[in-house]
């Protein structure tokens, strides 16, 4: 065969095995995933992949007990919008049944959902993709449905949350082109509306919406729009900045239409660059946002904040205090306190740098002195490995309004000078002490020594924390000392800012193990406050032995077995990564952090085969190769719970059962991303071993 003819056997057979997992049945997202691995899909396919990625396989006809009614008050506009439609497409069917199809799916949901169809929206586009899908209409509700539920965020119209969601999310990254738009009065919802209410299919011809729905679907991440939205507008960047003296209605044109200009050769590198912005954002952009998307009401009680008078982005302190810990490429913050002084010296965060508000309207000149330290800082932090390091600037106050107004205008004053990465923690400084006290909240004598410092040598409650550390050093070596000698450092004229960067980077270069930085189990107390004795370890599953269950609330050991600890690396099998992973009997594999009970973590695989699941523990400085940290049968599991306030901190406990109750034999614990998934993923092999013993 020659060497151009080679490339179609090879997409047939990756085809082949696609097909074939279809037509076996029972076929799930992530099997779909590994076989197409971003390849393009045929038009055979698309209908059966889609229909998986939405949830909709084996869903009835909704539209069965409907009696077909198309009498709506605004009936005529939708029967106007379904002709025009229909018009635009070129399929097979006739098309006064399908003109039929489409306004009954419309009316239908309008009356099933008690919502006023507006042309404005963009929902009718939405049926363009799946229309070609050529599936029969109960399939085709069923996929609308689906994605009007999952993707469409909630107050999808003009001046609505996810479009000041969008802008705050453009200023982070691209605060130049935010402030043009924001200058012409250009906001998201006037020329993004359709993009979002239609996932780009009012604009994009037939093959290139096919392309990005494949990808969009397939992520299964209804926030990941908001970064295509945002790589749209990046690569128009330059052709926007130069439109100066263009109307605004002339540039809402242009922008509103640029998604037509996207060909299919581009829609790889639009997903590979929205994936690098993506891993750029802070996770509370999702977080503090997740009631925009599903059906759930629950969700909207914590969407209270109006987004439209947001300065910039919020993190949540946990965030802050756990992205510092994590090693790689992940979001990283440099944290800038900006409470006075006095508020400052009672106690901050051990790794902030201080920069008084205040002077910005008392003496400007220090504070420009002030602006120029901290960004060296920023950049010797990040160079040096320091763990106050991070591109990421987030600004603290007070958590009270009135006191935080000074800080407010030093917030704008970086955004006016295009800085991007700015953020505000969210609740401030007494956010945080709350935090402490929640995740520490049975060890009030530990303090809060591994969080806070304290230039002031008092000692105090949680209003004014205490400032010492446990092992009490106040010889100025520690990190506790970093902001003391920067706050001096600040207020000498005479002191270069050379000299002071030197000064914070030094005291914030304290390996993580002295310090326990960042972690949200600050203590070997309260870690160890996991499990009981009298707690309620669930019914036996069947009566079979040894038990299972699971939890989703705090629960404590208070004789806890670290079981990954007791053997020696040197004495650890030593195994390639890659070959475990695609071992033919790994069911599943979850990237993961093993965590350690003084809070350490180890960059780290869960495999899951049929019968055990085995942690491997990389080695950093062997690349591609881990230690086989743990090898646990199954059927051992007896308890798998997560924390209320970090649910993704998921605590596997091993052992056996007899008469007398459950004897735990070790613990282990992992931070999962997507903790939810694997821990499902889990729980069903468990069962399948568990009933193989009984049977």
């Amino acid at each position: 065969m020659a060497e151009g003819e080679e490339a179609p056997a090879l997409l047939s057979c990756w085809e082949k095995d696609l097909e074939e997992a279809l037509e076996e049945g029972g076929c799930d997202l992530e099997t779909v995933r590994n076989i197409i691995q971003g390849r393009p899909l045929s038009a055979d396919l698309r209908a059966k992949v889609w229909k998986i990625a939405l949830n909709v396989v084996g869903k009835g006809d909704s539209l069965a007990s409907w009696d077909g009614c198309l009498d709506l008050p605004e009936q005529s506009i939708i029967h106007k919008d379904c002709q025009e439609l229909v018009g635009q497409l070129s399929v097979p069917e006739e098309k006064s049944v399908l003109l039929l199809d489409i306004e009954s799916i419309i009316t239908f949901y309008c009356k099933s959902r008690n919502v006023k169809y507006s042309s404005c929206l963009g929902w009718i586009h939405l049926l363009k993709p799946l229309v070609h899908l050529h599936i029969p209409r109960s399939d085709l509700y069923n996929c609308f449905y689906a994605i009007m539920n999952k993707y469409i965020p909630r107050d999808c119209f003009q001046k609505g949350r996810p479009f000041h969601l969008f802008r705050l999310l453009l200023q982070y990254h691209e605060p130049e082109l935010c402030s043009f738009l924001d200058t012409k009065k250009i906001t998201p919802d006037s020329y993004a509306l359709n993009w979002l209410g239609s996932l780009f299919s009012s604009y994009c011809s037939a093959e290139v919406i096919q392309a990005i729905w494949d990808g969009y679907l397939q992520q299964a991440d209804p926030f990941f729009i908001y970064f295509l939205m945002l790589i749209i507008l990046v690569n128009a960047k330059d052709v926007i900045l130069a439109q100066e003296s263009d109307s605004r209605e002339e540039m809402i044109r242009f922008l509103e239409t640029s998604p037509a200009s996207l060909d299919i050769e581009d829609i790889e590198d639009l997903f590979s660059l929205a994936q690098y912005y993506c891993s750029k954002t802070p996770a509370s952009f999702r977080k503090n946002n997740h009631g925009l998307f599903g059906s759930s009401l629950l969700g909207l009680k914590d969407d209270d904040t109006d987004l439209s008078q947001a300065l910039c982005l919020e993190i949540s302190v946990s965030e802050i205090l756990q992205a510092n810990q994590l090693q790689g490429e992940g979001v990283r913050f440099f944290v800038v306190d900006c409470r006075p002084a006095e508020q400052y010296n009672a106690g901050h965060l051990s790794t902030a740098f201080h920069l008084d508000s205040d002077l910005m309207l008392q003496n400007p000149s220090e504070f420009s002195q002030s602006v120029k330290s901290l960004l060296e800082a920023q950049k010797q932090s990040i160079e040096s490995g320091s763990i106050a390091g991070g591109e990421h600037l987030c600004f603290m106050g007070s958590g009270r309004e009135e006191e935080d107004m000074y800080m407010n205008m030093v917030l704008a004053h970086f955004l006016q000078k295009n800085k991007e990465y700015v953020s505000i923690a969210k609740g401030g400084f007494i956010a945080l002490q709350q935090h402490l006290a929640d995740i520490n909240v049975e060890a009030p004598e530990n303090g809060y020594g591994h969080w806070i410092a304290s230039t002031s040598g008092s000692r105090n409650s949680i209003n004014s924390v205490d400032g010492e550390f446990p092992n009490g050093s106040s010889d100025g070596k520690g990190v506790k000392s970093l902001v003391n000698k920067m706050t001096v450092a600040l207020k000498t004229k005479s002191v270069n800012v050379k000299e002071k960067v030197i000064s914070f980077i030094e005291n914030t270069s304290t390996p993580v193990d002295r310090i326990s930085f960042n972690l949200p189990w600050p203590d070997k107390a309260s870690m160890e406050r996991h499990v009981s004795s009298s707690d309620r370890l669930g019914k036996p599953y069947r009566g079979v032995k040894p038990v299972f269950s699971i939890g989703d609330e705090e629960e404590y050991d208070t004789d806890e077995i670290d079981s990954s600890s007791m053997s020696d690396d040197d004495r650890k099998e030593v195994v390639n990564i890659h070959t475990w992973i695609n071992k033919p009997d790994v069911k599943h594999h979850f990237p993961c952090n093993e965590v350690k009970e003084n809070g350490h973590m180890f960059p780290s695989h869960l495999l899951v085969t049929a019968t055990h699941m085995y942690c491997l523990r990389e080695i950093p400085s062997r690349r591609g190769l881990a230690y086989i940290q743990s090898r646990q049968a199954l059927s051992s599991v007896v308890k798998i719970t997560s924390k209320k306030k970090h649910p993704e901190l998921i605590t596997f406990k091993y052992g056996n059962s007899s008469t007398s109750g459950i004897e735990i034999l070790a613990v282990e614990r992992y931070l999962i991303p997507n903790a939810g998934d694997a821990t499902k993923a889990i729980k069903q092999q468990i069962m399948k071993v568990l009933d193989a013993l009984e049977n």
